[in-house]
């Protein structure tokens, strides 16, 4: 399934190319984007184009943080519709939470969620790409959005607990640092945003509650034309499967209907449930096996498996090998 990004993703890439002595149209050409992406925010991109795009870029400069000095700069405007309904959300935590609701409508291939923990908040972001291939510099300006969102609410000077990234340290760090501050980790778990619960309830004095329902108004009714309901149940089991809370009842609990709608909407778009989680599942096997920082067991468990031999039973049905096979076939 093709996920997709509004061209204001690529917001500054024109600039941070030419900086670092690079051609942003030939680059735009050679993964085969419309040079249209660099002038029209409202362009619907492959997500998998617009990630090949980046790390072609931070390879040929030589910036391990490219995606980073895009992002740097980045305002709620750049969020287009959804940035308007951001800037009037009455507290930080309303904001986030409306991003969990509503970043698909901006960029289809990236989750969030929030998830408490004692007098911490966590951002969890995620990013869903055909194929599973690395994209660390995606991954990165979208935790770079976020948390320029942070500061839009805290001020400039404010830091987090700690950023975490599932991919492993580029060489270089100094872009990333500068960026974040010091508390910052690379090859964990999730791509985490980590800060106090009480940063969250910082008042937005400027939140007018009349453009905010307004701005919802346009959001809900792009979701209506728009979303199909497999790109919604999509969206929710990569960030279910972790916890292992990954059932149909679960999601439609979510999404505020019963299972049998989820059913005949997916039937009706030709689809299952089983199949989305197991080509959920596929994709970030492929992930973590590139990466190799995690062994079966730890990939198991973030794939929503209780047990390691549930998840060699299900590999061995889908892939017709055992999970150490599949291992040993990347080394």
């Amino acid at each position: 399934m093709t996920a997709f990004l509004r061209a204001a993703t690529l917001t500054n890439f024109e600039q941070v190319a030419r900086e670092c002595g690079l051609d942003a149209h030939a680059l735009v050409d050679e993964v085969g984007l419309s040079p249209r992406c660099l002038n029209e925010p409202d362009l619907r991109l492959p997500a998998t184009s617009v990630g090949e795009l980046l790390e072609l870029a931070a390879r040929r400069a030589n910036e391990p943080g490219f995606g980073l000095r895009m992002a740097a700069s980045r305002r709620l405007s750049n969020l287009g519709p959804l940035g308007l309904l951001l800037r009037d959300q009455p507290t930080l935590r309303h904001a986030l939470e409306t991003s969990v609701t509503y970043m698909h409508t901006h960029a289809e291939a990236f989750s969030v969620s929030l998830v408490e923990s004692g007098d911490l908040v966590i951002i969890r972001e995620e990013l869903l790409l055909e194929g599973g291939g690395p994209t660390p510099q995606a991954i990165e300006m979208g935790m770079c959005s976020l948390f320029r969102m942070l500061q839009i609410f805290l001020g400039e000077r404010w830091e987090p607990r700690l950023v975490a990234f599932r991919h492993p340290a580029p060489a270089n760090t100094q872009v990333h640092r500068r960026m974040f501050g010091s508390h910052i980790a690379f090859g964990q778990e999730f791509n985490d945003i980590v800060c106090n619960a009480k940063d969250l309830a910082a008042p937005n004095l400027g939140a007018d509650p009349v453009m905010a329902q307004y701005s919802q108004r346009l959001l809900e009714r792009e979701m209506g034309v728009n979303a199909k309901m497999s790109e919604r149940v999509r969206r929710l089991i990569v960030l279910l499967l972790p916890r292992g809370h990954c059932k149909v009842e679960v999601v439609a609990q979510h999404l505020g209907v019963d299972r049998r709608t989820i059913a005949n909407h997916l039937a009706a778009e030709g689809t299952t449930f089983k199949t989305l989680v197991n080509s959920m599942r596929s994709e970030l096997l492929v992930s973590y096996r590139q990466n190799g920082s995690k062994n079966l067991s730890e990939v198991a468990l973030l794939l929503g498996f209780s047990e390691l031999s549930a998840f060699s039973r299900w590999h061995k049905n889908l892939f017709n090998a055992t999970a150490s096979e599949g291992q040993k076939s990347l080394t």
